[in-house]
């Protein structure tokens, strides 16, 4: 049987002179061999023309992916000189205050890496620093999702993926400030410590699991090297390519605008505008973070000295996004009961209960707000916040709860630097833990309201002049200036939300929860109620022609 090869149609390609045209052709023709075998090409142009809307909100995503990047990059280079071990030696190296000290191996490796490794001590503190703009790049960004509803259908496990990075960037920093076991991060393992002896029976068992014995054991430095180095980095690339998968399939969300529908997505291309505009804010953020390394020193283990379980530094704080764990263990009183023998520790066990209260919370609002206005659509235009007042108000209280408890964590620094009571301090967090959510909830709420009613009559009417006619019969008139199409149809097209009753598979307790969410909240402008105004306007403004010539100065502007 003969064979034959199909024939394809050849393009000859120009006559090219030089080593550029030989470069050309060899480009293409491997670019074809690996295309055939491959098939990337289709995959390139689906990404390559994918669209992105243009807000500079979406940065902090970006910010967050470029620092985690940075997190790599440094994180690497310290594990070549780190040496994650307890085992006891004394310090010869080159800081003559710890001269002859006794340590871990893993706090002599960091001395090592800060004063005589070439740039460790830069790269720890780019270690560091980037660290924390991860952690306040992922809160701001969770933090737009939420305030404009980015996070409704079909994007429910993105926000939970999301909300997964954010706890698994508090384990990450937790574990990796942990590991130069100075007198600062042992006081937070002491913490963890402590927590886990509060639960009753199992405990103590945990406890000794983790640290390989009594606190502080022999095994925890190189356990949580391990983790931090492998497991957590493994889990948040993985969670990080499923965002972004979600990202591309969902396609991205728009603020509304002109030519901006549930259908489409307004914006530039991946290639070239974004893939130009990404790479040069990643050098920008990478610039950013090494100049703040360069010049602010943060976590100087060397003025801390060793772990020693013996003393505890006063005044000792962990990461800002770790605060708000330590001070709810600081005001929770010392309460506590004995049952069957075992000790239950209240101001251990409420805490963690409201650790988890919070979290829990935060992970299923989304399921939350669907349960409650029964909205299964697709969502692609995002909410603007004043039109959703009271996941605003929510949004706002959850972060004041946040900030109460990060503040009360640095009782005594303040207590200090103010010359205040630390006991009245810790009274007035505790008092303000219960109150400054409510009051700031119906604050968020009254103002998100007062800024609907002024977007309506700014639809309605335009907006103001300061400019005032008088008529022939004496009527004032003030003069407006009408909206353009584009940004009257912003204020006009949110959705109307109204409460449900009970009944007919309305249960009583959604419909309490529908009635909290929207009974107060205003109707958008209606198609009639826009046409009466648009023709009231015009009425007044042809009398007002009539009266000036359509000339609107002032007197004194017109005499010159």
């Amino acid at each position: 049987m003969a064979t034959t090869t199909p024939t394809r149609p050849r393009t000859e390609a120009p006559e090219d002179s030089g080593s550029e045209g030989r470069m050309l052709k060899l480009g293409a023709v491997g670019g074809d061999w690996l295309d055939r075998r491959v098939s990337g090409a289709g995959l390139v142009r689906f990404f390559g023309r994918k669209i992105f809307p243009d807000h500079w909100s979406f940065m902090f995503g970006e910010v967050a992916l470029y620092s985690f990047v940075i997190l790599l990059i440094s994180g690497t280079y310290l594990t070549m000189f780190f040496v994650p071990s307890m085992d006891e030696v004394v310090y010869n190296g080159i800081y003559a205050p710890l001269q002859g000290a006794h340590m871990s191996k893993a706090y002599e490796s960091t001395l090592h890496i800060s004063f005589e490794v070439k740039g460790g001590l830069l790269f720890r503190q780019m270690h560091h620093w980037s660290c924390l703009v991860f952690m306040v790049a992922i809160f701001v960004h969770m933090f737009r999702v939420f305030f404009t509803g980015a996070f409704r259908k079909p994007r429910e496990l993105n926000w939970l993926v999301g909300f997964a990075l954010m706890v698994l960037g508090m384990v990450a920093g937790f574990t990796g400030y942990s590991l130069p076991d100075d007198v600062l991060s042992g006081n937070g393992l002491r913490v963890v410590d402590g927590l886990m002896k509060g639960i009753p029976i199992v405990g103590t068992y945990i406890s000794m699991l983790l640290f390989g014995g009594e606190f502080p054991g022999h095994d925890i430095i190189p356990r949580f090297f391990t983790i931090h180095i492998l497991l957590v980095p493994a889990a948040i690339l993985g969670l990080i390519a499923i965002h972004m998968v979600m990202l591309v399939l969902h396609k991205h969300t728009q603020y509304p605008g002109p030519g901006r529908t549930e259908r489409n997505v307004v914006g530039f291309p991946v290639f070239p505008v974004y893939a130009a505009k990404a790479g040069g804010f990643f050098f920008l953020v990478f610039g950013i973070i090494t100049l703040i390394s360069a010049t602010t020193a943060i976590n100087s283990i060397w003025v801390y000295g060793p772990y020693d379980p013996s003393p505890v530094s006063a005044g000792s704080q962990p990461d800002w996004y770790m605060l708000w764990t330590d001070g709810g263990l600081r005001l929770i009183p010392g309460w506590e009961f004995t049952i069957f023998g075992y000790t239950v520790s209240l101001n251990i066990l409420l805490p963690m209960v409201v650790y988890g209260g919070l979290l829990a919370f935060l992970a299923l609002y989304p399921f939350i707000e669907s349960w409650v206005t029964g909205d299964d659509r697709e969502h692609h235009l995002l909410d603007l916040p004043y039109n959703a007042p009271v996941r605003t108000g929510i949004g706002v209280a959850w972060i004041t709860e946040y900030l109460i408890l990060a503040m009360a964590a640095t009782n005594d620094l303040i207590a200090v630097k103010l010359h205040l009571s630390i006991n009245d301090l810790t009274w007035t967090f505790r008092i303000a833990f219960f109150l400054a959510p409510v009051i700031v909830f119906y604050i968020t709420k009254r103002l998100c309201l007062a800024m609907q009613r002024q977007k309506r009559d700014l639809a309605l009417h335009g907006e103001e002049t300061s400019k005032v006619v008088r008529m022939e019969n004496g009527e004032m008139i003030e003069i407006h200036e009408p909206l353009n199409e584009f940004d009257r149809w912003v204020l006009v097209q949110h959705d109307d939300y109204r409460p449900l009753k009970a009944g007919k598979g309305v249960s009583s307790l959604r419909a309490a929860a529908t009635s909290f969410f929207f009974k107060d909240q205003l109707a958008p402008v209606t198609p009639t109620e826009l046409r009466e105004a648009l023709e009231h306007a015009g009425h007044e403004r042809h009398k007002i022609d009539e009266l000036t010539g359509g000339d609107y100065r002032t007197p004194d502007v017109r005499s010159h």
